[in-house]
């Protein structure tokens, strides 16, 4: 039996990327001035959500962001890869956008409470000036303007 190998396997596109430049950015120390159960919560993923129904794919190099409502859970993954599996976003988005487990840890007291709106990014990015430039710094001036001290990321 013969392997054929193509553009989209994983070792190919693993040593394509492996000299890619990545940024250097200065750690910043965070201490929380309050508990977690005294804080409000928000999600930023990579996962590429968008709600169901808008244009499904982000292409590559597509550095913008989509706000998602709280209460949203008709989302879908944008991503085109083949490169990752998307078993586990199928049968559960909270794997990729735990806002059911934020509001689960709200209603023990773990966390006080979960923000009403979250935020989506493309992975897999080549190039990313205007997310550390523009659109970083606009999802997280919204972050703070609703009140949000502590943000969950799941990179995808």
């Amino acid at each position: 039996m013969r392997t054929v190998v193509g553009v989209n396997d994983d070792a190919t596109i693993r040593a394509g990327l492996e000299d890619l430049p990545a940024p250097e950015l200065d750690p910043v120390a965070t201490v929380l001035d309050r508990p977690l159960a005294d804080c409000r919560v928000a999600i930023v993923t990579t996962a590429g959500l968008k709600p169901n129904g808008e244009v499904a794919l982000w292409m590559t190099g597509d550095q913008s962001f989509q706000e998602l409502r709280g209460d949203a859970r008709d989302l879908q993954l944008s991503h085109f890869s083949p490169n990752f599996d998307r078993t586990g976003i199928i049968q559960d988005l909270n794997v990729v956008y735990p806002v059911d487990r934020l509001h689960e840890m709200a209603g023990t007291g773990e966390i006080g409470s979960v923000n009403e709106r979250h935020f989506s990014f493309m992975g897999a990015q080549m190039e990313y000036s205007t997310m550390i430039q523009d659109t970083g710094p606009a999802v997280a001036q919204q972050l703070v303007d609703d009140g949000v001290d502590v943000v969950l990321l799941t990179p995808i």
